[in-house]
């Protein structure tokens, strides 16, 4: 089992997509995959087809990270809502809005380790468990980092993409040991909703190799609506038909990539 936390301190930089994609191919090549919904925002739950429900509350990652207790997390996992042949190789342990309100036990002693402990145990019989982190380096991203073994980042390739980025690089190799978890690294940056022929974009894809040595990935993710059309409808891309073929091919590429840093 390997955990991979997905960031970068930006928002809309396609972290979300990146994550809900990368499941759904890493689930057609045969992998079972928990995908950890870590933003308040719960664009990720609702991606893959999950919404809370007020009226039949059902324990989320909000309750899990509040006991922080051995395995709770299992309490807590749901299938996705996905109609599909391998829908069922893909799990979520769900979030909602108030998630963020954790973030105010982010003082009281190992809070940053109750996400480590909420899921030990709990994510062991899936091969990869994918960790949706929230647009910034506070405590929520804290708990990703410190549960995960490795992290990527995706890049979309303008200023501020690239900034928030280089923010999460840093902010691994500086507090890796202050999070509990001395051997996390970074292992790969995704270049995502890239627009070739854009000038500033192919100015920042020029200079990624020089931020990120040896860890930008291939093949890019294009801007394309099949993407956004997809994450708006809460489907798989294979629901949209030949249009999505392009990407489908990106993505299994790029799982095929995660697949083998982890060795897995």
């Amino acid at each position: 089992m390997s955990r991979v936390a997905i960031g970068n301190n930006k928002g809309g930089s396609g972290k979300s997509a990146a994550t809900v994609n990368l499941a759904d191919a890493l689930a057609r090549a045969g992998k079972r995959v928990l995908v950890v919904d870590m933003d308040p925002q719960a664009n990720a739950s609702r991606r893959l087809g999950w919404e809370y429900n007020p009226a039949d509350p059902k324990p989320t990652l909000v309750e899990a990270v509040q006991a922080g207790t051995t395995g709770i997390a299992a309490q807590a996992i749901v299938p996705i809502g996905w109609r599909t042949a391998y829908a069922d190789r893909i799990e979520l342990l769900p979030s909602r809005f108030d998630l963020e309100n954790r973030v105010s036990e982010a003082a009281v002693l190992g809070a940053v380790s109750r996400l480590d402990r909420a899921l030990e145990g709990a994510d062991d019989k899936y091969d990869i468990t994918l960790i949706d982190c929230p647009p910034s380096l506070g405590h929520l991203t804290q708990l990703a980092l410190a549960a995960a073994n490795v992290a990527i980042c995706t890049v979309e390739p303008e200023r501020d993409g690239v900034d928030g980025a280089v923010r999460f690089r840093d902010f691994i190799e500086l507090n890796r040991g202050e999070l509990k978890n001395p051997d996390l690294r970074l292992i790969g940056a995704i270049p995502c909703r890239v627009r070739t022929g854009l000038n500033a974009h192919d100015h920042h894809m020029a200079n990624l190799p020089l931020l990120f040595p040896g860890q930008v990935w291939e093949p890019l993710i294009p801007e394309r609506t099949v993407i956004k059309d997809a994450s708006d409808e809460a489907l798989p891309l294979e629901a949209l038909g030949s249009r999505a073929k392009e990407i489908i091919s990106v993505y299994a590429d790029l799982a095929a990539r995660l697949l083998q840093e982890l060795h897995a």
